[in-house]
């Protein structure tokens, strides 16, 4: 520490002043620091496209929560109170409400994976109004369509499991959409719900017990912090199951449907940039994906002794095997 202090005091006055103006970008994230290793550097890409490197003209405050949306609020309060230039709020709607809490004057970009109108962090996608804008990934309203998915993946089984996390602030909309798309395809279903690890052990016991054929695990920042726990207990009860995200199918499970995550933190930070350099968040509009991804897990299918019919193979955008 004494090397460390006269190190520093023997800095060029200009090298010090230089580091103290650099802007400073919050980083708010309902996720953590080990299942986003991949996502930071496409953060950083996205800022480097407008002309920012973290240590050289910037510098960024990270905060994660871990899945413990409870942490959020005090965790955008103290950066609110730090000054940051741009609070970067990503990880899904928990951060982007704490965000839009905090502070009513510093810029915010959030991630999110609803409809941000709905939730009150902007006026319109277009005109965005007050000082928030960013990307919704669309990935909270894709739970029919993942339903549909999953029974073309294992048709026919009687029963399709559904984990949701009843502490994610959309989590009433994802059970609502699944309960009308199950009964327009008079599929039962049943519904467990975690947001804790000792009940992700009683939801998988319990849908174990009540025999499903297969599993919807819904989008869900808490279950991304999981995500190597949760696919290994679908590995355990040989339940086939489908994701939001590719990182799943990567990681063992059968299948994914949804965005590419990385291309979503270059956006965050590409949007982040343009607040540093000048423009207004009402000025940018809240970006939503045009393409969606099916990624399957030949392995894990072998595994599971699921077929895969050359159809659903045609129509996958990946195939690990």
């Amino acid at each position: 520490m004494t090397f460390l202090g006269g190190a520093a005091a023997a800095w060029p006055l200009a090298a010090r002043a230089q580091q103290a103006a650099m802007p400073v970008i919050g980083f708010l994230s309902s996720r953590s620091p080990e299942d986003s290793t991949h996502l930071i550097p496409a953060f950083a890409t996205g800022l480097a496209e407008g002309g920012y490197t973290e240590g050289q003209n910037l510098a960024i405050e990270f905060r994660w929560a871990r899945g413990r949306y409870d942490l959020l609020p005090a965790m955008a309060a103290e950066l609110v109170s730090r000054r940051v230039a741009v609070l970067t709020a990503v990880g899904g709607e928990p951060s982007a409400l704490a965000a839009k809490r905090a502070t009513s004057i510093i810029p915010i970009v959030f991630g999110i994976g609803g409809d941000p109108v709905r939730l009150g962090l902007v006026q319109s996608f277009s005109r965005p109004g007050g000082n928030a804008t960013g990307v919704t990934l669309l990935t909270n309203l894709m739970e029919p369509k993942r339903l549909g998915l999953l029974r073309d993946l294992v048709p026919g089984v009687p029963i399709v499991g559904v984990l949701l996390n009843p502490n994610f602030a959309q989590a009433s909309v994802q059970l609502q959409q699944i309960e009308d798309a199950a009964r327009s395809i008079n599929q039962r279903i049943v519904v467990a719900k975690a947001s804790t690890d000792e009940e992700l052990e009683a939801a998988f016991a319990a849908l174990t017990r009540e025999g499903i054929g297969g599993l919807l695990v819904t989008a869900d920042p808490y279950f991304d912090t999981r995500r190597e726990q949760i696919v290994g207990l679908a590995s355990r009860q040989r339940v086939p199951a489908i994701y939001q995200f590719r990182e799943y199918a990567v990681a063992g499970g059968l299948m994914s449907y949804g965005v590419s995550i990385t291309d979503a933190y270059r956006s965050y930070g590409v949007y982040a940039a343009k607040i540093l350099n000048g423009a207004k968040p009402t000025e940018l509009p809240v970006l939503q994906p045009t393409k969606f991804e099916t990624v399957i897990n030949l392995k894990t299918a072998k595994a599971l002794g699921v077929k895969i019919s050359d159809n659903m193979l045609s129509l996958a955008d990946e195939v690990i095997e």
